[in-house]
């Protein structure tokens, strides 16, 4: 398990993500968990993303401390999150978790219909 403090990051955590994921961590109650971030082939970009609470250490994982909030990417997925940004969005519009990845073959509006 490599920790990054100052190299270039495989993936960003702007502060809004990161004051966010504090905050449900602290919801939690748990102090053992990070976000670990996956990527999977699929999706209309070509990538489909997980995000999810960890406890688990995996071989060869990368995790990256943002001010004390600690993100987890496995081996596999480290090559297609470089320059990656994840970022909260809370607005009227929209409210969650946003990934601006340059690596992504495409986009598309997946997920935004008419209402």
């Amino acid at each position: 398990m490599t920790v990054q403090t100052d190299a270039p990051k495989a993936v960003v955590l702007t502060d809004p993500a990161a004051s966010k994921v504090k905050t449900l961590l602290e919801q939690e109650g748990r102090d053992d968990l990070r976000l670990r971030i996956a990527v999977q082939p699929g999706g209309c970009s070509g990538l489909r993303y997980q995000l999810f609470f960890d406890e688990r250490s995996l071989d060869g994982d990368e995790v990256i401390d943002f001010g004390g909030v600690e993100v987890v990417v496995d081996r596999m997925s480290v090559p297609y999150l470089g320059g990656a940004t994840i970022d909260f969005v809370d607005t009227i519009e929209k409210q969650g978790f946003t990934i601006d990845n340059p690596n992504a073959t495409g986009s598309c509006a997946c997920g935004d219909s008419f209402h």
